[in-house]
């Protein structure tokens, strides 16, 4: 089980008022990929356009150098160090995630949506059911492109 809070973007303070904490939480499988986790997220936050995207895990949570990044394939950056791997074909389970870890997932590389994803619980069994879902919504989702008038 995850917890995806929303840490940093373009919101406006009135939103920020109404909404101190945003945040959702999702059970995933380890067979499920880094990409399918990007889809769930992306659902859960009710947004509507595709950007970049890539998971920083590893590391001291969100925007760590340290962290083992995980990108699509077209955002490889030869002047940034390598990513560890494409987020397509990593599955969960293989990115060595424990209880109690945190790590990042950076969404739209111009809008710069940060994201802190909190390890809750590790099972060894899913139960039945599709996978992954959204099992909790905390606060309002924020508009993609927020209106700063």
């Amino acid at each position: 089980m995850l917890e995806v809070f929303l840490i940093d973007g373009p919101i406006t303070e009135e939103f920020a008022a109404e909404n101190p904490v945003v945040s959702r939480t999702i059970e995933i499988k380890g067979s499920n990929t880094l990409a399918d986790l990007h889809k769930i997220i992306f659902k859960a936050f009710d947004r509507q356009d595709e950007h970049l995207y890539e998971f920083q895990v590893g590391g001291n949570g969100p925007q760590d150098p340290n962290a083992k990044r995980y990108c699509l394939k077209q955002a490889f950056s030869s002047s940034a160090p390598g990513p560890t791997g494409d987020l397509s074909t990593t599955s969960i389970a293989t990115v060595g995630l424990s209880i109690d870890d945190a790590f990042g997932y950076w969404f739209d590389f111009g809008d710069d949506w940060w994201h802190q994803i909190d390890v809750i619980n590790i099972q060894d069994l899913a139960q039945s059911g599709k996978y992954p879902k959204i099992t909790k919504r905390v606060g309002a989702s924020p508009p993609q492109y927020a209106d700063f008038d």
